[in-house]
């Protein structure tokens, strides 16, 4: 049998699905948010979907394979997103605070409390122990591997005279921990941060991360 990581590739970087696959995937991911792997059957993924379960087996396979391609297709929209929201780090910045605030309001709104991302935590914390090699998956394919890319920009930022900074790839790791620090967490499933929210744990976290790298 084909590894977790095998199965993923593929799915991983297709483009252009059929809308019956996306529903399809739509409803699994629901489903096995809700229920976990164990749970969740093809006759209640079907349903969700709306189609027949042959349609299911048809399109994508068994609950295995669904399972697979659900986690797939949500890296790829995650790491789609994060790449885009990286685009618009303030390389130049004119007011550092505001723009690295702004620029963390980018990254809680679009990589850190969208749908997916809260689908992929909950999978994860379901499923981590059943499939100890989804997460590695989820690093080399998914968001989790274009994290140093911020890495890379704080250390333009330091290279220019606005931090100061030994370890980039710290500063990264502790700038995503203060901004996730203060989003909140006691919330129904579904039901994102507002906009108070979101600004009111971006501004903490740039000003605490400014206190501890800013020039001096």
């Amino acid at each position: 049998m084909e590894s977790l990581s095998e199965l993923i590739r593929e799915p991983a970087m297709q483009r252009g699905q059929s809308a019956k696959r996306k529903c399809i995937l739509e409803a699994a991911t629901a489903v096995f948010v809700r229920e976990g792997v164990a749970g969740a059957s093809i006759d209640l993924i079907a349903a969700e979907a709306g189609v027949s379960r042959q349609t299911v087996y048809n399109h994508i396979g068994d609950k295995e394979k669904l399972f697979v391609a659900v986690v797939a297709d949500v890296s790829a929209r995650s790491s789609y997103r994060l790449i885009q929201t990286i685009g618009t780090f303030p390389d130049h910045p004119v007011n550092l605070e505001e723009d690295l605030i702004e620029f963390a309001m980018r990254l809680c709104s679009n990589c850190m409390c969208d749908a997916d991302a809260v689908a992929l935590r909950t999978l994860i914390e379901k499923e981590g122990p059943r499939y100890p090699e989804l997460f590695e998956t989820w690093k080399q394919y998914g968001p989790g591997s274009n994290w140093p890319a911020i890495a890379g920009r704080f250390a333009k930022l330091a290279h220019q005279g606005y931090l100061e900074i030994e370890d980039p790839d710290l500063a990264a790791r502790q700038f995503m921990a203060l901004v996730n620090a203060d989003l909140p967490t006691t919330r129904e499933p579904g039901q994102e941060p507002n906009g108070a929210e979101i600004r009111k744990a971006a501004s903490n976290a740039v000003r605490t991360f400014l206190r501890a790298f800013g020039k001096r």
